[in-house]
């Protein structure tokens, strides 16, 4: 279980990594066309950004079929990407986005920091001017309490 749970942090932690520079050099690069949909407003539930969401989740997919049989590091792997698709939904589409509405603004130091580094992220539509690519390694600045 050990091994496992080894694996499954190597998905998590690979999805992070990997998603920061797509984010960064791709999608705010040459896959612009289709990741500007996110930064403009939506006029329906879906975007064309979602395709994204697909394309990670077939390779979670992919590796969880071709592992199964033996439960090795392929299946663990794409169970950490799927563990980590499921908390991009969560904290990233329902939460920060209001795709559902389903929970109120943070209250806890984390999830401000987060919210608040997402937010930084989508103060312009332009694909050049834009800072914090991350889902969790987001810049300590956004940590900071304003309050004090």
């Amino acid at each position: 279980m050990i091994k496992a749970m080894g694996f499954i942090a190597i998905g998590f932690a690979a999805m992070e990594l990997s998603g920061w520079f797509i984010h960064k050099y791709l999608m705010h690069g040459p896959l612009w066309m289709i990741h500007k949909t996110h930064h403009q407003p939506s006029k329906s539930f879906f975007e064309l950004n979602d395709l994204f969401s697909i394309f990670f989740g077939s390779i979670a997919l992919l590796l969880i079929f071709s592992g199964v049989d033996t439960l090795d590091y392929r299946f663990w792997i794409g169970v950490g990407i799927s563990l980590y698709g499921v908390l991009y939904f969560i904290l990233h589409d329902v939460w920060v986005h209001r795709r559902l509405k389903w929970f109120d603004r943070p209250k806890n130091p984390l999830l401000k920091g987060i919210f608040k580094a997402h937010q930084a992220h989508h103060r312009t539509n332009r694909r050049d001017d834009a800072v914090s690519f991350g889902l969790f390694l987001v810049p300590k600045k956004f940590f900071k309490d304003e309050e004090k």
